[in-house]
């Protein structure tokens, strides 16, 4: 009776300081999202850009506010300093705290992306993609192929790179952040053009291209030979998730509408929109896809929702913006810009790599737009530009080569390279490219 009653005693102060840490840890992810952000609309560049600088700031690179396990212990985390300081945290149950604490951070940020997706899909247009569904299926075969095979035998025959370890990084190459590519387009208004729901249907479509290669490239790293059947299952149930939530979704749609015009509390129409999004995003999680499919999927689902004075779209908005900006500002804490440091030997090979891998993945994906046919005054280099962010993709690949062993260290700092610059260059080329088409087309119609 007196243990247990020691060890209720202790785990309550134990989950009172995971709690404080969480909390110190948002403020901080909310005031760098925020001046981030409203810094970098100042610029003209699009505010998802200084959310991503703004989490490079209180990360690893710089204040070291907000750091992940992967980038180091307790002692590297001053907000772990300053816990320590007000809360009495002991030093032996410090790291236990701080890795409770990231992983409370890592959910919410996985929150955050799949709202965000949430939000995608009802802003998106199912017949329009539908329309270009062809179209996106071919920009995200070529780049997904082209990136992959350039990337892999270049460093096979440049580098001579044993070939588990190229195809790895082959691999890496082949991935598109979503989440960062439909933020922008959302941001300068082009998420409903002909090219953004092109770029749109190809990254989803480049996502579960990606998660098949990540599998096969996993099994082979592993085990030395490819798992076909498990291939053979991705496939199949990838196509049938989100067939069968596109053929669906006027039945879900009508149903939706009939169940919330029976509540008349608050959140009426809110809370079984994300109920549904949040179980989409199970079933495609449970059967080894990724979360934000789902998400997706419930989106389009409910696209074009209205229930009387209501908009489905409109009521989203305010939690996504409280709720994304956590995803983006922690993939900019765990951006480690040391790797950057040419002073430090094992990072020259990389540097060197790292070239080479930044030129193939954007020339990879900028091809991919003019596989784009039958669509007059379509910018295909948008198109390609749109398909070019790794961001959060990217690092998935980095670190499950990293703990396949497969990488050597140099092979390591080239992808994270990659990853960094392409997630950051892309964003402002992107809105670039979409305004040099903006100003052309007054001049084509006169």
């Amino acid at each position: 009776m007196l243990a247990t009653a020691t060890e209720e005693a202790s785990a309550e102060p134990e989950s009172v300081i995971i709690l404080c840490g969480v909390l110190l840890s948002l403020v901080a992810i909310f005031i760098a999202s925020k001046a981030g952000g409203e810094f970098f609309n100042w610029l003209g560049f699009p505010p998802v850009l200084g959310e991503l600088v703004g989490g490079v700031v209180i990360g690893v690179s710089a204040l070291h506010l907000v750091v992940f396990p992967e980038n180091g212990d307790y002692t590297s985390s001053l907000i772990m300093s300053i816990l320590q300081a007000t809360t009495g945290l002991e030093p032996n149950a410090a790291q236990t705290t701080y890795e409770a604490t990231s992983e409370v951070l890592s959910v919410l940020a996985e929150l955050g992306v799949i709202v965000l997706l949430f939000e995608i899909g009802l802003e998106s247009n199912i017949r329009q993609l539908l329309e270009v569904g062809i179209q996106s299926l071919l920009v995200a075969v070529v780049g997904v192929t082209v990136p992959f095979v350039a990337g892999t035998a270049g460093l096979i025959l440049i580098f001579h790179t044993p070939t588990v370890a190229a195809i790895f990084a082959g691999a890496a190459l082949t991935a598109t952040s979503i989440g960062i590519t439909s933020r922008v387009l959302t941001e300068i208004g082009q998420l409903s053009s002909t090219e953004g729901q092109i770029i749109l249907g190809a990254a989803v479509m480049d996502d579960i291209l990606g998660i098949i290669v990540l599998a096969v490239v996993a099994s082979l790293a592993k085990t030395g030979e490819i798992d076909v059947l498990n291939t053979v299952y991705l496939i199949i149930s990838a196509s049938v998730f989100l067939v069968g939530a596109i053929l669906l979704g006027r039945f879900f749609n009508n149903s939706f509408v009939a169940l919330a015009k029976q509540f008349k509390t608050r959140g009426r129409v809110v809370i079984p929109a994300l109920t549904l999004a949040l179980v989409l995003s199970y079933i495609a999680a449970a059967i080894n896809l990724e979360a934000i499919l789902g998400a997706f999927a419930a989106g389009l689902v409910l696209d074009e929702t209205d229930i009387e004075d209501q908009h489905l779209e409109d009521l989203i908005i305010p939690i996504a913006g409280v709720i994304v900006p956590v995803f983006f500002v922690t993939v900019g804490t765990k951006t480690d810009l040391s790797v950057l440091n040419p002073a430090i030997p094992e990072n020259r090979e990389g540097l060197i790599i790292a070239s080479f891998l930044i030129v193939v993945a954007m020339i990879g994906k900028v091809v991919s737009g003019w596989s784009v046919f039958g669509i007059p005054q379509v910018n295909r280099l948008a198109i390609g530009v749109g398909m070019i962010p790794r961001g959060e993709v990217g690092l998935v690949f980095a670190a499950v080569g990293s703990d396949s062993g497969a990488l050597s260290p140099a092979l390591d700092v080239a992808i994270i390279l990659m990853v960094i610059l392409t997630t950051f260059v892309a964003p402002p080329l992107l809105r670039v490219v979409m305004k040099t088409e903006e100003v052309a087309e007054p001049e084509t119609s006169s």
